[in-house]
């Protein structure tokens, strides 16, 4: 308890939980587009508790592993050496996580793209479907989760050696996530455009994780520029589209 009173009182660790909900905020939004697109693909009636169930699964990997932060640090710890360059472990799960959400997206480019599947197709099938659609679902949430858990708590040791504030980030950070999901799915199915540059940081984003796994380190900061700068753009897009509209449906 003293402890907890010695750190409360410490300016410095105000400053870092600050930073340190900041920046677990900032790396939730990667894992929360991920989530609200795959969520969109199942039923209406088990969007919204998928969406729960791999927010809250995020949650307890993350506490789960800041529970084992001596073995985590280690997975920076070069396993073997290939064309030069040094591989740990944390090494290769970003590089798998990073080639599982390329793949992932493109797959979603392409089936949005290519019309000649019809959804109804899917309906036909019956209840067993869904069921294995949902639970699918939730192990790629699962998988997802794990990657950006991992480099989350990497990253948040590199900031504080003090746990209670890691613990208070990441519990703040999973759950403005769980807040800012509906809204955000709604959103994005609402504006199909909106899915597509979604996609497309995915795409951004799981090569930026293959690059940092080889050893090239990208700074987030140009990444989320970007990202901000093209919904940014796409915002504009769509206020013209609906000026456009309202100027068509007032000519008629």
């Amino acid at each position: 308890m003293d402890y907890l009173v010695q750190l409360a009182s410490d300016p410095a660790v105000w400053i870092a939980l600050i930073t340190l909900i900041a920046m677990e905020v900032v790396l939730g939004i990667d894992n929360l587009i991920f989530i609200s697109i795959l969520t969109n693909k199942l039923p209406e009636h088990q969007r919204s508790r998928g969406r729960r169930i791999g927010i809250g699964l995020a949650l307890i990997l993350r506490l789960g592993l800041l529970s084992t932060v001596a073995i985590i640090v280690q997975l920076t710890e070069p396993v073997f050496s290939a064309f030069g360059h040094p591989f740990s472990w944390r090494d290769m799960i970003l590089i798998a996580g990073g080639l599982f959400l390329v793949w992932k997206a493109t797959k979603e480019i392409h089936h949005s793209v290519d019309t000649t599947h019809s959804d109804d197709d899917l309906l036909d099938k019956g209840a067993t479907t869904v069921g294995l659609t949902f639970s699918s679902a939730i192990v790629q949430i699962l998988l997802l989760d794990l990657v950006f858990s991992i480099d989350s708590i990497i990253t948040a040791v590199g900031m504080t050696e003090h746990i209670p504030i890691m613990v208070i980030a990441v519990i703040v950070a999973v759950l403005t996530m769980l807040l800012a999901a509906d809204p955000l799915a709604k959103f994005i199915e609402a504006n199909p455009t909106v899915v597509m540059l979604a996609l497309g940081f995915l795409i951004m984003i799981g090569m930026v994780l293959i690059a940092e796994g080889f050893g090239a380190h990208v700074p987030k900061g140009y990444v989320y520029a970007a990202m901000a700068f093209s919904a940014a753009v796409e915002g504009l897009n769509m206020m013209t589209r609906r000026a456009q509209k309202k100027k068509g449906s007032a000519g008629h």
